[in-house]
């Protein structure tokens, strides 16, 4: 047990300490091989257990599953959708509105020019 107190470094120095690339590489090395385990190297080198995740997301050789992210519409593409479609219903509204426009005209130019009632008007009595 005298050897592991001797190891003992202080917060302070344990912050002060850097470790080499390839340091960490060799090491990251021996975690893939199954030589060390994570728990062994962090109380050996007195370094945090996220430290050494880090070094092999930085340095490992094993390939992390990639990640599928599925999206579903968002309630912006849903809005805007929504905005074109009532684009889509006033622009027919207005088209339908030019030809009723329209056709009153013609019914009125006819009335003029042929001196017929073409136009239903409602009447009074029942």
């Amino acid at each position: 047990m005298s050897g592991k107190q001797e190891l003992k470094l202080s917060r302070s120095e344990r912050q002060r300490r850097t470790f080499s690339d390839s340091f960490k590489r060799k090491k990251v090395k021996d975690l893939e091989l199954g030589k060390v385990k994570v728990v062994e190297l962090s109380r050996a080198y007195q370094v945090s257990v996220s430290s050494i995740y880090k070094w092999i997301n930085k340095f490992g050789s094993i390939n992390k599953p990639e990640r599928i992210i599925v999206e579903s519409k968002s309630d912006t593409q849903k809005i805007l959708a929504l905005q074109k479609r009532i684009a889509e219903l006033e622009r027919l509204v207005g088209q339908k509105e030019v030809e009723l426009i329209f056709k009153d005209k013609m019914i009125e130019i006819a009335e003029d020019k042929f001196g017929i009632d073409i136009k239903k008007k409602p009447s009074t009595k029942q």
